[in-house]
């Protein structure tokens, strides 16, 4: 701010006063003059330059008036000049100090103001993630056997042949042993074979040597076969192995439990049945087949034509079940005229494929989140 043009940068000499009663009007007109620029004085830098402009000791107001007024005064005239040069003084201090503390307060508001967190507001929405479809079809089959009497049970996913074959009655000789089926591990010559497990069936026998009757597990996991990726095919994939076991399981108790859970998972409204087949871990072993959750058993699709989930059979094979073969028990110990039970292994997959209506297993796979958005 440039210092006032004023009377101050003259003498009093110059500006004809020559008597005591000619001061007052001088000294109000510089007043007024400085309360006139005190607004000006909005912020810090223009605070500094009005400061200056007026209590400079070279070139301020108060320093002309004291050089050019008050020290070449005549005798008669410097009492009085020196009387209204101090309340001048006191005047423009104590101003230009309350300015000073009001800038001040104002840069203090307005900080707080930027700062200040607004309670009011709504926070800042974050995403929050969900849980896999497969591992929420997980969370649905373990509700289910838990709510009747299940306990869950998990293994590793690398396991020896003896677990994962022969335990299970499943002879060196048998095709799914041979290397185009099964991951081997590649291990240094000489070390005990490993492999990645193939079923989560071996934890049945993991469970039963440390298990006495009555057992009741299922054993949800991760397995892999040599299969070539498709849209119903994957080399990893997910199943839940479940056994019973106890003195007196029957085949009756194996159906009831199986009609259970479907039911529970599909809806109340499907339909079952069992076909003979054969597994070597159960006798008697069937396939247990579900109506067409899409035609509802029909074998018409909804425009009329043939349903392509259920190739018009009205039917859709679900999975592999049976009572547990007697051979198994001498693994484990277990005195088969003693004890009865029953084995199921259910593809993830497969279910969660028939229940949401999906066509291509890969999708689990690919983590494509618009996909994985769709089931929240």
């Amino acid at each position: 701010m440039t210092a006032p043009e004023n009377k101050s940068a003259q003498t009093l000499a110059t500006l004809g006063v020559a008597q005591p009663d000619q001061l007052a009007p001088l000294f109000t007109e510089i007043r007024a003059r400085f309360d006139s620029e005190t607004a000006a004085a909005h912020d810090e830098s223009s605070w500094k330059q009005f400061r200056d402009a007026w209590l400079g000791r070279k070139s301020g107001v108060l320093t002309q008036i004291t050089d050019n007024w008050l020290k070449p005064a005549t005798p008669e005239l410097k009492r009085t000049v020196g009387q209204e040069l101090n309340r001048l003084r006191a005047h423009v201090e104590a101003q230009i100090e309350a300015r000073r503390r009001t800038i001040e307060a104002g840069a203090d508001e307005s900080a707080l103001a930027r700062e200040r967190v607004d309670l009011s507001l709504p926070g800042v929405i974050r995403s929050v993630g969900s849980h896999h479809l497969i591992r929420q079809v997980f969370q649905q089959i373990e509700d289910i056997f838990v709510s009747i009497g299940f306990s869950v049970v998990e293994g590793p996913e690398i396991e020896t042949p003896y677990y994962n074959f022969e335990a299970l009655n499943i002879p060196e000789f048998h095709p799914v042993r041979d290397d185009m089926d099964t991951f081997y591990i590649d291990l240094p010559e000489g070390a005990p074979p490993l492999l990645l497990r193939t079923h989560t069936s071996p934890m049945q026998i993991r469970t039963m040597e440390k298990r006495q009757p009555p057992v009741r597990v299922i054993v949800p996991g991760k397995v892999y076969r040599r299969d070539n990726p498709d849209a119903t095919h994957s080399f990893a994939f997910h199943q839940v192995e479940g056994l019973a076991v106890d003195t007196d399981i029957t085949f009756c108790d194996f159906t009831g439990t199986i009609e259970y859970f479907v039911k529970q998972f599909f809806g109340p409204g499907v339909k079952t049945r069992f076909r003979p087949s054969y597994f070597p871990f159960t006798e008697p072993s069937v396939e247990f087949d579900v109506t067409c959750v899409f035609c509802g058993g029909s074998g018409v699709s909804a425009g009329g034509g043939t349903c392509s989930k259920c190739k018009g059979a009205g039917w859709i094979e679900l999975f592999g079940a049976g009572m547990v073969d007697p051979a198994v028990y001498g693994f484990v110990k277990y005195d088969p005229k003693r004890v009865s039970g029953f084995a199921f292994g259910i593809g993830i997959d497969r279910l969660a494929m028939l229940k949401y209506g999906i066509d291509d297993i890969q999708v689990f796979f690919q983590n494509d989140v618009r996909f994985l958005r769709q089931f929240p």
